[in-house]
């Protein structure tokens, strides 16, 4: 279904901000609370909600390391990068897993406590993948810009 601009509304308080009530999101929206909660019921159904959850701040809960792994495979094929996908996608250290073109077949994002964690996390899912070639760790000194939210304006009615 096309997104006019009420849901485009519903879904920016939404994502920016998930735990308001269903009155105030009518309120802010300019809907009767049935009409706005039908709307979000209808938003989820269509998929353009897939889930709700609070964003955590890592800092909070002591020293942690963010990496961005560059994975490049021995071989183009799709069984194996199926193969890798499953292994690294079910690693709890992998945050966020891309599969882009360019010189690099995988783009990880890994937070891990410390080198000790992401040496293991190294061992048993990217040592262990066999048509990996090699990989490449760049370590994030320090997280300038952290957003979870879509462009809704830049999407057409």
């Amino acid at each position: 279904m096309p997104l006019d601009r009420i849901d485009k509304k519903i879904l920016s308080l939404l994502q920016n901000d998930c735990s308001q009530t269903n009155l105030d999101l009518a309120e802010n929206v300019g809907l009767s609370p049935p009409a706005c909660l039908k709307r979000v019921k209808k938003l989820r159904e269509e998929g353009y909600i897939q889930k709700q959850v609070a964003i955590l701040d890592p800092d909070a809960f002591g020293a942690c390391l963010h990496m961005v792994v560059e994975v490049v495979m021995e071989r183009d094929r799709l069984d194996l990068y199926q193969q890798f996908l499953k292994r690294a996608t079910a690693a709890r250290e992998v945050k966020q897993c891309y599969q882009v073109t360019g010189e690099v077949d995988f783009v990880l994002v890994v937070t891990v406590p410390n080198m000790t964690a992401y040496d293991k996390f190294c061992n048993e899912v990217l040592y262990a993948e066999p048509n990996m070639r090699k990989f490449r760790t760049l370590i994030s000194m320090q997280r300038h810009k952290f957003d979870t939210t879509l462009n809704l304006d830049a999407i057409p009615s």
